[in-house]
C-alpha cells in the first residue's frame, strides 16, 4: 500500500502503478502500429551507370590513324596508354580510361580506342 502525505492510505495502491505501466505500454504499441501503417515513400532509383565510350579521349587522337606506331613513342596523352603492335600479346583487362593504339603488319596505326 502507498501512503499519501497526510498519512491516509491511497485508494489506487499498486493497481494505479500497474495501470500507468499498461497505459504507457498501450500508447507505445499504438504509436508503433500507426507508424507501421504508413505508406512507404517511393524512391526513384538512379538509372544504371552506362560508361561513356570515350572516357579516355580516343576521339581526340583519331588523326593518328594511318601514321606509323613509332610516331607516338615519346608523346604524353594525359591518361594511361599503350601501343599494340601487330600480333603482339596484350593483357585482356578492360580499362575504359586507357588509350590504345593498334597497328597493322606494316606498323601503321589502324585503330585508336579506349579499353
Amino acid at each position: 500500500m502507498l501512503y499519501k502525505a497526510r498519512g491516509e492510505v491511497s485508494q489506487c495502491g499498486v493497481s494505479g502503478v500497474m495501470m500507468t505501466f499498461y497505459g504507457k505500454l498501450a500508447l507505445l504499441s499504438g504509436i508503433v502500429l500507426l507508424a507501421s501503417c504508413q505508406s512507404a515513400s517511393h524512391r526513384q532509383q538512379a538509372p544504371a551507370y552506362v560508361p561513356d565510350d570515350d572516357m579516355c579521349g580516343a576521339s581526340q587522337f583519331q588523326n593518328f590513324i594511318g601514321k606509323p606506331l613509332t610516331s607516338i613513342e615519346n608523346m604524353r596523352f594525359g591518361t594511361e596508354s599503350r601501343a599494340i603492335a601487330y600480333n603482339s600479346v596484350v593483357t585482356m583487362d578492360f580499362n575504359l580510361r586507357r588509350l590504345n593504339f593498334m597497328a597493322d603488319e606494316q606498323g601503321k596505326i589502324t585503330r585508336v580506342y579506349c579499353g
